[in-house]
């Protein structure tokens, strides 16, 4: 059996830094802080006075990056990538960083977005030769980068890059400087750094935290930083667009301890939270969030309504993901490897259960169960988020549509499917309140369906 919760997937995390003698290990630590953004697989290229070293397997940073692969990993600058598959297959020829030897040199990449056109890309340039290693969407670039006609490596990029549609959040290692590209309209996160002398940039700002490093500010949506021993140097090679950062990140997808466009994540939860309970009051003995994402807004929540906050749902954070289902049907056998609820905290109480978000409602429909089962006498599900109805196609690992329980189901059906007394969704004015965050500058697809760019089977926004 190959259990997870029921909840989006982490798109992927990025750290690369220049400037250091221990650049792999530093590496290492900031893919370790972005674990949860990918648990599949991960890699390490570094550059050793132009000289390119590599290390990436499928796994957990602690595991696959250990002493003696960073050992291996010698040189001043390294790019890193920790990965949950949104796009392609989950081999080892799919894990990041790729490397090249081309026209322009030695290049290496890393990636986090989805780029919704990447099919038919592939297609052309295998009809003009190019020859895959694998199906991830992030190998075009490379191969579109080394059969462009350009001067250096930079401008190479910039060429490729203005020409492509979709979101990412770029890292790539040259021999003599480490260039840091986000797309024009924002949509992933991407953090400039800095440790003592030498620069890093990340996905979060979680990982500098665990490296000393000074979080100095946002890459900008269309930004290209490129850093190498003299100096860093920003350019802006692409037209303007309208911002459309992916909200689902204060949402659910980055670390509370993370600061994402400028803004805490744990603030905008604990806010999220607290609009909720304005929107959707409730006559309750208890407030309970699903752990882990669901604590801030709970938090929130129970300070707006004057409820009791007890955590009362324990997460074990020490399970795999393949496990021998016994042979004898036991209730709610996937959800309780990872969720247990504490039966004598909820005996004879009308509970609330705060959670970030419904996706196919399988997982809420048994936590439901569970706590009816410790004798709630009541259980009220509220969501921090609005309902989602439409699938993501800009990095985020989502369910087709007719998967998606809200998509199908109205908040009553879904409410009866999961055996909650009430269900409560927040609105997507109140979250954006809540983040902080005009509505024109986000992605809100997902609850919306109104796409901000032209997606991969020709229907416009």
């Amino acid at each position: 059996m190959d259990f997870v919760l029921d909840k989006f997937h982490e798109e992927c995390g990025v750290f690369g830094i220049f400037g250091h003698p221990e650049a792999s290990t530093l590496t290492q630590l900031g893919l370790f802080a972005q674990q949860h953004r990918g648990q599949e697989a991960c890699g390490i290229v570094s550059s050793d006075n132009g000289q390119f070293h590599e290390s990436r397997s499928q796994g957990l940073v602690a595991d696959v990056l250990n002493e003696d692969e960073l050992r291996k990993l010698t040189g001043s600058a390294a790019i890193g990538h920790t990965r949950y598959s949104t796009s392609g297959r989950n081999t080892i020829k799919e894990v990041q960083p790729f490397s090249v030897t081309c026209q322009h040199g030695d290049i290496a990449v890393c990636h986090n977005g989805n780029l919704p056109f990447a099919a038919a890309k592939r297609e052309e340039l295998e009809r003009a030769g190019a020859i895959f290693s694998s199906t991830s969407d992030t190998e075009t670039i490379l191969h579109s980068i080394a059969r462009t006609p350009a001067g250096t490596v930079i401008e190479a990029i910039e060429k490729v890059l203005k020409e492509t549609e979709g979101a990412f959040s770029l890292l790539f290692l040259a021999p003599n400087a480490l260039i840091a590209v986000r797309d024009p309209r924002g949509f992933r996160p991407l953090v400039l750094g800095k440790q003592k002398d030498a620069w890093c940039v990340a996905s979060e700002t979680c990982a500098f935290d665990l490296i000393d490093a000074e979080y100095v500010r946002e890459v900008e949506p269309g930004e290209m930083l490129i850093i190498n021993e003299s100096d860093i140097e920003s350019r802006r090679p692409f037209a303007e667009k309208p911002r459309s950062v992916c909200t689902f990140e204060h949402v659910y997808f980055s670390r509370p301890d993370s600061i994402i466009y400028g803004r805490s994540v744990n603030e905008s939860r604990h806010k999220m939270g607290k609009r909720l309970a304005v929107e959707h009051p409730v006559e309750a003995d208890l407030v309970v969030p699903v752990p882990d994402s669901g604590v801030a807004a709970a938090i929130g929540f129970a300070k707006e309504s004057g409820i009791n906050f007890r955590q009362a749902i324990i997460r074990n954070h020490y399970v795999g993901r393949t496990f021998i289902e016994p042979s004898q049907s036991i209730r709610s056998f996937g959800v309780r490897l990872k969720l247990n609820p504490i039966k004598d905290l909820i005996k004879g109480q009308r509970v609330v259960l705060v959670d970030d978000s419904i996706v196919r409602g399988t997982t809420s429909k048994k936590i439901v169960e569970m706590v009816r089962e410790c004798g709630a006498e009541e259980v009220h599900m509220r969501i921090s988020c609005p309902p989602t109805t439409h699938s993501c196609y800009y990095g985020v690992d989502t369910p087709h549509r007719q998967d998606l329980i809200a998509s199908r189901m109205s908040n009553e059906e879904v409410c009866e499917y999961i055996g909650a007394d009430s269900l409560g969704y927040l609105s997507l004015d109140g979250m954006l309140e809540a983040i902080g965050i005009e509505a024109s500058s986000t992605c809100n697809a997902c609850w919306s369906g109104k796409y901000p760019t032209l997606i991969a089977n020709g229907k416009a926004a």
